[in-house]
């Protein structure tokens, strides 16, 4: 999909879309220990993405295996955290994808990986 949607910068503004709403959340933003510096969190999502879809492999050079499950075992999601999230996630999906006008299936992957990875967090 990297390839499919031009590269890096869908997934930059996928991200930026998503935080967005997430600095705004008051369940959410409990879970970031930079606070409302979200520059790295950004970041790390972003290359995560790049790299899961296909781009370069920035993620793992610099931080290693994903790991997601266990990177996020020390803050409590839940499924009131799952679905705050998953609202930002969606919406951020929505309104790239509308504004690139990319085919219907670039939105149908992303929305299923992004539900089935919201589940997968779940830890309380």
């Amino acid at each position: 999909m990297y390839d499919e949607v031009g590269g890096s910068a869908f997934f930059v503004e996928l991200v930026d879309r998503f935080y967005v709403g997430v600095s705004g959340d008051d369940v959410l933003m409990p879970l970031y220990p930079e606070g409302s510096d979200l520059t790295g969190a950004k970041e790390r999502l972003s290359l995560f993405l790049i790299q899961y879809w296909g781009g370069p492999t920035t993620y793992s050079d610099e931080r290693g295996h994903p790991r997601l499950r266990q990177r996020h075992f020390p803050f409590v999601i839940g499924e009131r955290e799952r679905d705050h999230w998953l609202t930002h996630m969606l919406a951020a999906i929505d309104g790239v994808c509308a504004d690139g006008n990319y085919d219907a299936s670039v939105k149908a992957r992303l929305v299923e990986y992004m539900t089935n990875a919201a589940q997968h967090m779940v830890n309380a």
